[in-house]
């Protein structure tokens, strides 16, 4: 759950609908399967966004059916590959697919550069530690309510020291 969330960062990660001109880009230059496209978009993203198979494999039937994509058996999986008319819808919607990916670097910071992913990897990493650790205390002594409450009150100040940082200044990138 940390992990879905924080990749995320509380935002949609697309706009409705736009998901099909990423996965149409991404089968341009190569036919693939559902789950290599989700691993594709996670290295897109720095490993900050991992869409479901809830929201891919909808989205090829959608383009399958549009006749946007072809799907063939390989392996005991559809493999999927651009078809020309999707090369030509492709085409065809270039500015809004630029436009997409304007909205998406800016809204989740795609220039910035290693460093700031390394970085942003790391919070991610320390914060799924956290969670972790916590898991594995209270699965050996759960806390008693007192305890809880004091969890939970060192986690609301830390949500609001975290907000307090985040609204000193604009990010700097790295």
């Amino acid at each position: 759950m940390w992990s879905r969330d924080f990749r995320r960062f509380g935002r949609q990660m697309f706009d409705r609908g736009d998901l099909k001109y990423v996965i149409l880009d991404l089968l341009k230059d190569k036919p693939a399967h559902g789950y290599e496209l989700i691993r594709a978009l996670e290295d897109r993203f720095g490993g900050f966004y991992s869409p479901s198979p809830g929201a891919v494999y909808p989205t090829l039937q959608m383009l399958e059916d549009m006749g946007y994509v072809s799907a063939e058996q390989q392996e005991g999986r559809k493999v999927y590959s651009i078809t020309d008319a999707g090369r030509s819808y492709l085409t065809e919607k270039q500015p809004q697919v630029d436009e997409m990916f304007r909205r998406t670097r800016e809204r989740w910071g795609a220039e910035w550069g290693p460093q700031a992913h390394r970085m942003m990897h790391d919070l991610r990493d320390d914060l799924r530690d956290l969670s972790r650790s916590f898991a594995d205390e209270a699965r050996r002594r759960w806390p008693d309510p007192d305890q809880q409450r004091r969890i939970r009150d060192v986690i609301g100040r830390a949500k609001q020291e975290i907000r307090t940082i985040l609204e000193e200044q604009p990010a700097t990138k790295v």
